[in-house]
């Protein structure tokens, strides 16, 4: 099975900008899922999970971000903001023509879903967060910025595949063939004969400053009401167990017996949600 390749414009600061998504399953079906990748990766990520759900006649919507995979750049790298993304996501959802949909994010995304969760009115149906929370870790996040702040820069799609397979071992216990569709959706060939990642640099400008306080999003949490799903990786460090807790017991969503977690064994953050078990837990949590 392989997806429809499409894109929309969407108008930001800079004018308009092309955004880039892959399709999944019947266009007619009864419930739509949107799957949003994390901050250095593309919406490939997801085509394992992708085509299971197609498979039991889910429709399926999988976005690049703004300056990631086959999404344009932004003409600045300030105009890389939380409302940059939500208003793609809502543009892409008015595109879809549905009134509700069930989210799936791994950590950046799942950050844009609990933002767009959050709203009043919002479509969001069913949240799935995969290993964020409402209480961030700083020195995860200074990890992410320190990774995304240099230049990458590689001979071949085999280098490629052997720096992810050290830099994101947390993933999990990923088989070769999953490690090499990772690295062929996460580079291109640069001018130089060699190969870069797919996104923009600029991205990193959000981490420009050291983070030394942990990130809290509780002010976030407290809105959502929808029925939410935690998934945690077993080692994670950006989203603590405590953390999870916490968000069991506290928020209109909890209060109302709508929040679930789930922990993952042998792996991090994030888990790659490429395995089968971890497949089966959304998919039946979401049908």
């Amino acid at each position: 099975m392989q997806p429809q390749l499409k894109q929309l414009s969407v108008l930001g600061r800079g004018g308009f900008h092309k955004l880039a998504y892959a399709e999944w399953g019947p266009p007619r079906a009864e419930r739509t899922v949107l799957c949003l990748h994390g901050v250095s990766r593309t919406g490939r990520d997801f085509d394992m999970l992708a085509a299971a759900l197609a498979g039991a006649d889910v429709r399926v919507v999988v976005p690049d971000l703004p300056g990631h995979g086959r999404s344009e750049w932004l003409e600045s790298p300030a105009h890389y903001t939380d409302r940059a993304y939500t208003r793609a996501m809502s543009t892409l959802i008015a595109r879809l023509d549905v009134e509700q949909v069930d989210w799936v994010g791994t950590s950046f995304g799942a950050h844009i879903g609990m933002l767009m969760a959050s709203e009043y009115g919002t479509p969001v149906r069913r949240l799935v967060l995969n290993d964020f929370g409402a209480l961030v870790s700083a020195a995860a996040l200074r990890r992410v910025g320190s990774y995304l702040k240099r230049s990458w820069r590689f001979t071949s799609i085999d280098e490629v595949d052997a720096h992810l397979r050290e830099v994101h071992a947390p993933f999990g216990k990923l088989s070769d063939a999953q490690w090499r569709h990772l690295a062929e959706h996460s580079a291109v060939p640069d001018d130089a004969g060699g190969f870069r990642f797919r996104f923009d640099p600029g991205i990193g400008l959000r981490f420009a400053l050291p983070i030394w306080l942990d990130v809290e999003l509780w002010h976030v949490w407290d809105q959502i009401e929808c029925p939410v799903l935690i998934l945690r990786g077993e080692h994670s460090d950006l989203l603590a167990r405590s953390t999870v807790d916490a968000m069991l017991k506290r928020g209109p969503a909890a209060r109302s017996g709508n929040v679930a977690a789930f922990e993952f064994p042998d792996c991090g953050h994030a888990p790659a949600l490429m395995d089968g078990a971890q497949i089966a837990t959304i998919k039946d949590y979401l049908t």
